[in-house]
């Protein structure tokens, strides 16, 4: 019972604290909220909870790592894997060894498997803290894409590294070529894994639609969500990547996704879940951290007492200044590789793209830190052999959650000053690609209505022709509208973008008064609460539409 009670408070808590963001004076990223939250509740109120790293690693990171996958944009992905395998793989090696050496010799006593193991989970990017740090500043939406790709790949190259990390310390033998092996076929092993699960269950799932003819929302979402966890636990059996199954099985849902025609309600439910999912999951990660916080630092005090020494102010330092590093290190390596694209359009005699120092700052500050280092670390084991603690776990839990901290209080800082007004050479504005692909989507339904008036127009029955050139003749109307006030910014008539956002005031305005009117009845007695579900939800989809509140 007392279990049950713990998860529904932890529950309502990530609940209440995306409000407690909105409501408060000065702006806060939901992460800092959210482990306040959880510091709260551990020592005013002794709410404490026992876990088991692994149990937590496995309950966490599949599922988000397998969202990750699944919403990234392929396209972009693919079209920019330049700067995304730069960032992803060779600055999370890169930061490992820098890092990983900073901190062995700033505390000597940390063996350096333990300090490369603090410093791969540091390695992961978080697109979302990014995100949310900005302040309502809109990044250049190529940054945003390289962004996210790169916090994809690097959640699992750092996770991976972390794991190799860890089995250095635990067995005290490590060796550069057998872990770059090791790292390869763990690596492809594991893509391979979740492919195999990800097309499986969309095989699954077509001979389903075939047996039964129909799709049950609830069970298909139901079945989803067990994926990433299938996906990693089936790598992990035949000892490849968990991490990368569960992000292979994510990017292949897009490619194998039987429910791509007229499964509306089956994909917004996905949506909808899977939103819930992240939301709640990531706010759990960060309040099981606040929880934890005051046990870690006095765990981190009693590390560094044993450690040689120290004031209490030498953990503040030691966070800082690993914060530093890696900010440092970001800024050298994007640098870096800038002055080679530089130097590779030289060679080749193309025009030279315009890079800033800005541009180069906004993509060192934008290396925040989020969920998955919080799940890392705290996944680190509390024993290294039988009776045999691991060094100084409470002393890396602390640091990487100050890390985290920083980072996401540097980003609050700096990033909404760096990013305001910044463009990228070469931008191509998203609003106009979505434009396009509304007009090309209009002029498809156009076509598919005349299809249909056709067909009803060789059918020879006088009364259905006439009825079917009425309403297709309304309906058309409506499409040729949609296709007007989507064209080009030159193209399109101030008439008609002027017509197109007034009928949309209007049409939100008229659906707002269907709303009230049907909670009125209801009040009334007048309808019952089937028919007000049923009729408010038409509503809320035609609402939605109108607002693009709805994701699929």
């Amino acid at each position: 019972m007392e279990l049950v009670i713990t998860i529904l408070v932890l529950l309502l808590v990530v609940a209440l604290s995306g409000a407690v963001v909105r409501i408060l004076p000065f702006r806060l990223p939901l992460p800092v909220v959210q482990i306040a939250l959880g510091a709260l509740l551990a020592r005013p109120f002794g709410l404490h909870v026992e876990f088991d790293p692994e149990l937590f690693f496995l309950l966490f990171i599949p599922p988000l790592l397998f969202a990750d996958g699944w919403r990234i944009p392929k396209r972009e992905l693919f079209l920019l894997r330049g700067p995304i395998l730069a960032l992803a793989i060779g600055l999370v090696f890169f930061t490992i060894v820098g890092v990983g050496y900073f901190v062995h010799w700033m505390i000597p006593t940390v063996p350096l498997a333990v300090a490369f193991a603090l410093a791969a989970v540091l390695s992961p990017t978080d697109a979302v803290a990014t995100s949310s740090v900005t302040g309502g500043t809109r990044m250049p939406s190529r940054l945003m894409h390289v962004l996210s790709g790169e916090a994809l790949l690097n959640d699992a190259s750092g996770l991976v590294a972390l794991q190799f990390a860890v089995a250095a310390e635990i067995t005290g033998h490590f060796s550069v070529w057998k872990a770059a092996g090791d790292f390869a076929v763990t690596a492809l092993g594991g893509v391979a894994a979740g492919a195999l699960v990800a097309y499986t269950f969309g095989l699954f799932r077509r001979r389903l639609l075939r047996w039964s003819g129909e799709v049950d929302s609830a069970s298909q979402v139901a079945l989803l969500l067990l994926l990433p966890f299938a996906a990693y636990l089936l790598a992990e059996h035949f000892g490849v990547s968990g991490i990368l199954a569960a992000v292979a099985a994510g990017m292949m849902m897009n490619y194998t996704d039987v429910l791509k025609g007229s499964y509306v309600a089956t994909r917004m439910q996905n949506s909808a879940v899977w939103s819930m999912v992240e939301f709640v999951f990531n706010g759990l990660i960060f309040l099981l951290l606040g929880m934890q916080l005051p046990g870690i630092v006095d765990g981190a005090k009693t590390d560094l007492q044993q450690a040689g020494g120290g004031e209490l102010w030498y953990l503040g330092a030691y966070v800082v200044a690993i914060t530093l590093v890696l900010v440092i290190l970001r800024f050298i390596w994007v640098w870096v590789s800038f002055r080679f694209v530089l130097m590779r359009a030289l060679h080749r005699g193309e025009k030279r793209p315009k890079v800033g120092t800005r541009l180069m700052w906004t993509t060192a500050l934008a290396g925040v830190r989020g969920a998955i280092t919080m799940a890392g670390v705290l996944s680190l084991p509390f024993l290294k052999a039988p009776g045999v603690a691991f060094p100084v776990r409470d002393l890396m839990i602390f640091l990487a959650s100050g890390v985290i901290l920083c980072t996401l209080l540097f980003g609050v800082v700096g990033l909404p000053l760096s990013v305001k007004g910044l463009k990228l050479p070469g931008e191509d504005p998203r609003v106009r690609e979505e434009r396009k692909a509304r007009a090309l989507a209009a002029e498809a339904a156009l076509h598919g209505i005349a299809e249909e008036q056709n067909k009803v127009e060789e059918s020879g029955d006088a009364d259905a022709v006439a009825l079917a050139s009425r309403v297709a003749a309304r309906v058309m109307a409506d499409y040729q509208q949609r296709l007007e006030a989507a064209g080009d910014e030159g193209d399109v008539p101030d008439k008609a973008r002027a017509e197109a956002g007034t009928e949309r005031v209007m049409r939100l305005a008229a659906l707002r008064a269907e709303r009230r009117k049907l909670y009125e009845l209801r009040r009334d007695h007048s309808i019952n609460d089937e028919t007000l579900r049923t009729l408010v939800r038409e509503v809320d989809l035609a609402e939605a539409s109108l607002t693009g509140l709805h994701a699929g």
